[in-house]
């Protein structure tokens, strides 16, 4: 017989089997799934796109730092050079010097035997320091007012020639470059202090002469006296010296074997210098021929 009753609670489609009586019919219970993070990375950093550009940039730094310290010893190197063939050439006579070496390398046949300076013209030695460096038995390598005199000048936009003694000549030619820079002036100065202090100026003197260019190819007094006037340079005359010097300053293009008019004016203006300037040659401690 059926039953018309109200369910009650205690029925079993009526009551959940936990929690609280309720007569409301219950869903079933579903939990919320919870999403995990995901697992820290664990194997070796740099796996994804900002990893390969720190690779990179990694593998740059090291080829640039090898570079960097193989630039760095072979500085150091060609300075102990230096300093060592600073040190010799006190006692013997420089082998050759980079202007040679650059006409050696364009295929120009050097001409030049060594002499020492009692075997070279005392005109020649008076007439060089005259008409190059008349300051040169009173500074230390470098004339620091004539040095400051040439950049003030190229700074209002003159000339930038100028204001090398016979001493920065000599570092130049035997251990630098030839063409103009602010760092081989810069190079050129300390290098020429510690020469000249080392050698002396009766010696500093005796290179120059030595490797100086007096025509292309034609470097020291010796060849220079024998290509222009067929004689040793020992037997050079005070006008003869004279040429010579005022060819100097422009070797390639002053020849004093066929001087030009203008060159002549200036070889008189030279031996004029000679025969007053006794006071600034006392530094090679030679007597006036």
């Amino acid at each position: 017989m059926a039953s018309f009753r109200e369910p009650g609670p205690d029925d079993p489609t009526t009551r959940p089997s936990t929690g609280v009586w309720t007569t409301r019919p219950t869903a079933p219970t579903t939990r919320q799934a919870t999403v995990a993070p995901p697992p820290a990375a664990t194997g070796p950093v740099g796996d994804g796109p900002t990893g390969a550009a720190d690779r990179t940039r990694a593998g740059w730094r090291l080829p640039l730092r090898g570079i960097a310290k193989a630039l760095g010893w072979g500085l150091l190197a060609l300075a102990a050079v230096t300093l060592a063939q600073i040190a010799a050439y006190r006692f013997i006579a420089p082998p050759t010097s980079m202007l040679m070496l650059a006409q050696r390398a364009t295929g120009t046949r050097i001409e030049r035997a060594w002499r020492p300076l009692d075997r070279i013209s005392p005109h020649l030695a008076r007439a060089v320091i005259m008409s190059e460096d008349a300051g040169f038995c009173g500074h230390r390598g470098v004339d620091w007012r004539e040095l400051e005199r040439v950049y003030e000048q190229s700074l209002d936009g003159g000339s930038s020639g100028g204001g090398s003694t016979i001493s920065m000549q000599v570092t130049k030619n035997l251990f630098l470059w030839s063409s103009k820079s602010y760092v081989r002036k810069a190079i050129e100065v300390p290098l020429t202090l510690l020469a000249d202090r080392w050698w002396g100026k009766r010696r500093m003197l005796e290179i120059y002469l030595n490797v100086a260019e007096w025509g292309p190819g034609i470097f020291g007094a010796e060849a220079a006296a024998r290509s222009t006037f067929n004689k040793a340079a020992a037997d050079l005359t005070e006008a003869e010296a004279a040429l010579l010097a005022v060819a100097l300053p422009n070797p390639l293009s002053r020849n004093a074997a066929n001087p030009a008019p203008r060159q002549r004016r200036m070889a008189t203006v030279v031996q004029g210098r000679m025969k007053a300037g006794a006071n600034n040659v006392r530094c090679i401690g030679r007597p006036a021929a």
